[in-house]
């Protein structure tokens, strides 16, 4: 069987696990998943019920004899209050409801009368796989721990799928083994009693957009102070984002009302029109508690720094490596600060904002209405007139829309409007791209067509859940990153709880060309001073990604030698180094590597982690 390395010790903030029926031939395949520092739980019957690495406050239980539930992650339940729910548990189903009244980020677990139950959160930033092994149905949540005991390598149609650029939904959120099978944030996974029976059940459906933007502020502003919470009540040093944005601003303001002692953390961009300094100032104006540290901006990383260097273990490519230095860079100096925990405004974005493809709907219900604000959107984002009245005049269903993508994989990168507009940005590859990897990618496709529904029949619903789908899947390779660093990180924008209040306001009012983030202002006024609030811009740091392409070039044309993926036939190595050598090629400025370094480096980390396994 093969192994997987690990990276590091497990501290907090790295809890991942596996999770097994009460059965005999279940306990034998558990013993397989021990690893030196692993931690198991046991059922009643004393076999184990989950085994992986998490620390002691990452994990709240509960066993009654009948029945058992965990909850693993940042969950502000106590013993005792679970303990109760575990006593009153006739269905595993009455977990939907203890799932959906808690903040936090955590997979919640249930055993009874046999069964097993897991689930993730439906902002998709804990993740649930499954698969059969040794006859016995196991999940967990990390995709590689099934297929290292399976000893699988990944689906070369599944890396070609991942080239895509970007991958459109469901493409994504498939795991890199097909015999691991990923559940869908919005499910949780049923194992039944004889070990093997599988089902999926859905436990979380988006609210309905028809709240008032004044009616919902206050639940807003509530839920994200108990995301805050959550992760500050039990006091200690606490370190934020202090970008000046509103969404850094709004965690770093609630985090400072808190027990906790806070360290906000400054980092201004290279650019000379980069103002985030200037408005993290103003907000620690009126932040005489908190300690505020400003990094030097030439000692930035940039963008595509030490790709040749990353050995984390990661259980799919991810676009994140391409700022892993930047991330990680300012961690240590605030652990040394005392910082026990890394708060981040990341998925303010994704939830204070929402997609202008709402208009699709709301100019054949609200006309009027509609074309006033789709005049200053045209204004705004400089949309031409033919391409605007294109966009909103496509009425093609989501399954016909995929099925147009797959035959235009070739075609020049489309008009934002398009993707604004529609359901979402439409796939591409590049001319580096191999006619098989292509051939892969396109049935793929087609077969997504022929099945699959959109996350809502609103096309925007289903773009916001598809881009906070997205984040975090990035944000959870990135917070294992920083786990192992030292400092764990943790986004409470990306809560369920602070999504599912944001989702709920009308999106007439939720996105205008005449505010910005109107939702978040409205939420935090009065708790975050007016003078932060009336920033209406952010940074975009697009000095520092074209820097890093041409001062990282060398790595990047040693990215592609003996490249990985040219082995496995779904690239052409000589354009790729072709193009390592004339950073200033069109088109590069737009992202459009980051799929393909994304998957070579992931590619490169598998091969590094077995050899540490043969070679230790």
């Amino acid at each position: 069987m093969t192994e997987l390395h690990e990276s590091a010790g497990t501290g907090p903030g790295d809890a991942h696990f596996a999770v097994f029926t009460d059965r005999v031939d279940a306990a034998a395949v558990a013993r397989s998943f021990a690893r030196p520092g692993s931690r198991t739980l046991a059922h009643a019957s004393g076999r184990p019920w989950l085994v992986g690495h998490w620390n002691d406050n990452e994990v709240v239980t509960a066993n009654t004899g009948g029945a058992a539930v965990a909850a693993v992650g940042c969950c502000p339940i106590d013993a005792s209050e679970l303990r109760s729910r575990a006593a009153r548990l006739r269905d595993l189903a009455e977990l939907d409801a203890l799932a959906r009244s808690l903040p936090g980020s955590f997979h919640l677990v249930g055993a009874l009368d046999g069964q097993i139950r897991v689930q993730g959160t439906a902002s998709g930033l804990r993740l649930v796989f499954h698969a059969e092994i040794d006859g016995e149905r196991v999940a967990a949540t990390r995709a590689d721990t099934l297929a290292a005991a399976l000893g699988l390598d990944p689906d070369v149609e599944e890396l070609a799928v991942r080239l895509l650029w970007p991958a459109p939904y469901p493409l994504f959120e498939t795991s890199l083994w097909p015999a691991v099978t990923a559940v869908p944030p919005q499910d949780a996974v049923v194992i039944a009693a004889d070990g093997r029976t599988v089902r999926h059940t859905r436990w979380w459906t988006p609210p309905e957009p028809v709240r008032p933007l004044a009616a919902a502020a206050p639940a807003i502003r509530t839920a994200l102070e108990e995301a805050v919470g959550a992760r500050t009540r039990q006091g200690g040093v606490v370190s934020c984002d202090l970008s000046g944005g509103l969404d850094s601003t709004s965690v770093c303001f609630l985090a400072d009302r808190s027990p906790a002692r806070v360290v906000a953390s400054t980092w201004p961009g290279r650019d000379p029109a980069d103002t985030d300094l200037y408005w993290a100032e103003q907000a620690m104006g009126h932040l005489p508690d908190v300690e505020h540290v400003v990094w030097d901006a030439d000692a930035s990383p940039l963008v595509y720094e030490d790709l040749l260097g990353i050995d984390d273990l990661l259980d799919e490519p991810t676009i994140g490596v391409m700022d892993r230095s930047r991330v990680l860079h300012h961690l240590p100096g605030l652990a040394a600060r005392g910082s026990r925990l890394h708060l981040t405004g990341i998925g303010g974005d994704h939830v204070a904002w929402c997609s202008e493809a709402y208009y699709h709907r709301l100019l054949r219900t609200r006309p009027l209405f509609a074309l006033r604000q789709l005049r200053g959107f045209r204004a705004l984002w400089q949309w031409p007139l033919g391409g605007t009245a294109r966009a909103l005049a496509d009425a093609r269903p989501y399954g016909k829309w995929l099925a147009d993508a797959a035959g235009d994989l070739r075609g020049p990168l489309p008009p934002s409007v398009a993707t604004s507009l529609g359901w979402g940005m439409a796939p591409r590859l590049f001319d580096w791209v191999t006619p098989e990897a292509e051939r892969m990618a396109r049935r793929a496709l087609i077969e997504a067509a022929a099945t699959t529904s959109p996350l809502h029949s609103d096309r925007g619903l289903h773009s916001d859940l598809e881009q906070i789908r997205s984040c975090t899947r990035v944000i959870r390779q990135w917070d294992r990153m920083a786990a192992r660093a030292g400092l764990p990180m943790a986004s409470p924008f990306l809560d369920d709880r602070v999504i599912e209040a944001c989702l709920a306001v009308r999106p007439s009012e939720r996105v205008t060309p005449w505010r910005y983030k109107p939702v978040l202002s409205a939420a935090m006024r009065g708790f975050v001073p007016e003078a932060c609030l009336r920033r209406a811009n952010k940074a975009t740091a697009s000095m520092d990604a074209s820097n890093g392409l041409r001062e990282h070039r060398a790595d990047l044309l040693a990215l592609w030698e003996g490249s990985r993926l040219e082995e496995l036939g779904l690239v052409d190595g000589a354009e790729l180094r072709r193009l390592a050598q004339r950073p200033a090629s069109p088109g590069l400025s737009d992202a459009i590597l980051y799929s393909t370094i994304a998957a070579e480096v992931w590619l490169r980390g598998l091969a590094r982690g077995r050899a540490r396994v043969l070679h230790p």
